[in-house]
């Protein structure tokens, strides 16, 4: 795999851009731009970033025949901001991820995009159907709606004595409202009591997490989405002081102190993706290929936050984790 100080050595360091060498008898080089919700040096950020490049590598698209523009996100002011940048380069194709997405086909429904990370491309309207997406923009699906109930599913397979459950959702997000509607509807089978808690800010997500945790046998769900990942060390944090055992939709939660994870492997939708922007430099037309959910969901568990939880983890589900921190 390509290491990140590979990637940061083809995109010209700071200038986060392939270098374009000005030599008239070069072919032509091409221009893509990639925009990322991560903040930029985050870990899970260049590891995606790479996966990315290093597809595109083994594609044949190496630094004298690509461009690649790379804009970080954080907020969503600074998203919209740097949307708006990538756009007015007028690349040929425009990679986003997550909440980068709407952003993009808000500002431009001429630029090809190929999107990953995002929940119900066609609900939210994205797209205007999953074969055959119709506009400007095709990609990955992290999953569907009904995907979610897993979550819960799981956290009752390792805690049977759960009883309630606080679902940290971004009220703001379509996806948020859509994700706890999908863990309400699976609660009354598995005899639990769901309750959305809407992050908003900091200091309100942990009045209302401290609240709900002073009773027994209370859990957490950290649904997909920009808002869980801003606040991924206050929820943690925050499942660890109160002893909630907490399920999230993304491994690297889990790597962090998180109990369980629950989600696709994102690393090689940033692979797919590569081989999309190939397909559509070569003269594909982005409406024309179809959204692609994914084939394999990853089950990840941390035996230690297990162990301070008090809980102990069944076989059967070790027995199905692909990655099991100690």
């Amino acid at each position: 795999m390509i290491r990140r100080r590979d990637v940061l050595a083809l995109l010209g360091g700071a200038a986060a851009a392939w270098p374009v060498r000005a030599n008239s008898q070069e072919k032509k080089v091409r221009r893509i731009a990639f925009l990322s919700p991560f903040p930029a040096s985050n870990p899970e950020g260049d590891a995606r970033l790479a996966a990315f490049v290093g597809e595109l590598r083994r594609l044949g698209w190496d630094e004298n025949r690509l461009h690649v523009e790379v804009r970080w996100g954080g907020s969503a002011a600074d998203i919209r901001r740097h949307a708006a940048e990538v756009v007015s380069l007028a690349p040929e194709v425009i990679i986003a991820s997550g909440s980068a997405v709407i952003p993009v086909l808000q500002i431009t429904e001429a630029i090809p995009l190929v999107f990953i990370n995002v929940i119900d491309a066609q609900g939210v309207g994205i797209v205007e159907s999953i074969s055959r997406p119709g506009r400007n923009a095709t990609g990955f699906m992290q999953m569907e709606y009904s995907t979610s109930a897993k979550w819960l599913d799981l956290l009752k397979e390792i805690a049977p004595r759960l009883a309630r459950v606080a679902v940290l959702r971004d009220n703001t997000e379509p996806s948020g409202l859509g994700q706890f509607a999908a863990i309400q509807s699976a609660a009354p089978s598995l005899g639990v009591e769901v309750q959305a808690i809407n992050m908003a800010d900091k200091a309100s997500i942990e009045r209302a997490v401290t609240q709900f945790a002073k009773e027994k046998n209370s859990g957490l769900i950290a649904t997909a989405g920009r808002a869980s990942t801003q606040h991924r060390e206050l929820i943690t944090h925050l499942a660890d002081r109160h002893k909630l055992p907490t399920a999230f939709a993304q491994s690297f939660f889990v790597r962090q102190g998180g109990l369980l994870s629950y989600g696709p492997d994102l690393a090689e939708q940033h692979r797919g993706a590569a081989g999309y922007v190939d397909r559509i430099l070569k003269g594909e037309k982005a409406s024309s290929l179809p959204v692609q959910a994914p084939t394999k969901y990853e089950l990840a568990v941390n035996l230690k936050t297990a162990r301070d939880l008090g809980l102990t983890v069944p076989a059967t589900l070790l027995a199905r984790a692909d990655e099991v921190i100690e």
